[in-house]
């Protein structure tokens, strides 16, 4: 199993302090999230040969490798324009990841959840184009649904992860999406069980339940229905006792997959990056201590 850490929180360091901010931390594998110099929220990607060169650099100079980008487009519309874009996106994007040695790169669902038919046909097909390609790469891809996307379902997004029958296809289960993916109930056991050989990457971030009554306050109220957090676990109100032992019991941290090899867990916390040097080394020891122990 690989530990990473998202580096989000601390993308504005610029590429070479970054990397070694991370291995300060005592991580061995960065999360690439979207960066504006790599792989930009919804544009194209840029990574030039500088930066490539750079964050190679910084790599070797600090043993940290590269687990996963994650990418972020509009590859299920609803606007067919902007989903052909996205798909070109997409390929560029694989061929970065060739080009570095990273073989995960994990996405969104995106889309619209007003019109989450059409959303869907489209995701299809961008996906009828894309697999062959990321067969063809040894690329394995591993799909969240997000707050806000066409579908926030846990079980119904693993539903369409199975439904391509593929090894370069998997589900990941977002921590702090918890409450999204099952109306409020937060239930993590039975819908990490039901993913099952599936899972092949968890966030880890701790949120509130924005189903109940003043977790949140916005004003006027209801006009943000995506509300959620990043934070540290124990800061919101996740059941990671439950969600540990369920990846305990399901041998998550033992799995070795055919495509990309080892699952990957990924401390997403965002938001307090003053509070990082602490939070960033307490989750690392505390996804150690629960899924490596003997």
């Amino acid at each position: 199993m690989k530990i990473a850490f998202d580096v989000d929180v601390i993308r504005d360091l610029g590429i070479t302090k970054m990397v070694h901010q991370v291995a300060d931390w005592g991580y061995k594998y960065i999360e690439q999230s979207p960066h504006p110099q790599i792989n930009p929220f919804y544009k194209h990607p840029k990574a030039s040969r500088e930066i490539i060169t750079e964050y190679k650099n910084a790599l070797r100079a600090t043993g940290v490798e590269i687990s996963s980008y994650i990418v972020v487009y509009r590859w299920s519309g609803p606007d067919e324009a902007r989903r052909q874009a996205a798909v070109r996106n997409w390929k560029r994007m694989i061929e970065i990841a060739v080009e570095t040695g990273v073989q995960v790169i994990n996405t969104e669902l995106s889309g619209n959840p007003n019109e989450p038919e059409i959303c869907e046909e489209m995701f299809y097909r961008s996906m009828e184009e894309l697999l062959p390609i990321v067969e063809r790469e040894g690329i394995r891809i591993e799909i969240q649904s997000h707050p806000w996307d066409f579908c926030e379902n846990s079980n119904e997004t693993a539903d369409i992860v199975k439904s391509f029958r593929s090894e370069n296809v998997k589900y990941l289960y977002s921590a702090p999406h918890t409450f999204f993916y099952d109306k409020g109930k937060g239930d993590v056991k039975p819908m990490l069980e039901y993913a099952g050989a599936d899972l092949s990457h968890v966030l880890i971030a701790d949120t509130m339940n924005h189903t109940k009554h003043c977790r949140y306050i916005v004003n006027p109220p209801g006009v943000d229905a995506t509300i959620h957090q990043h934070v540290a676990v124990g800061k919101g109100e996740v059941d990671f006792p439950t969600l540990f032992q369920t990846l305990r019991d399901m041998k998550f941290a033992e799995q070795t997959f055919k495509v990309g090899g080892d699952p990957i867990i990924a401390a997403a916390l965002f938001g307090y990056p003053e509070e990082m040097n602490v939070e960033a080394v307490a989750t690392r020891e505390l996804i150690e201590r629960e899924l490596l122990r003997k």
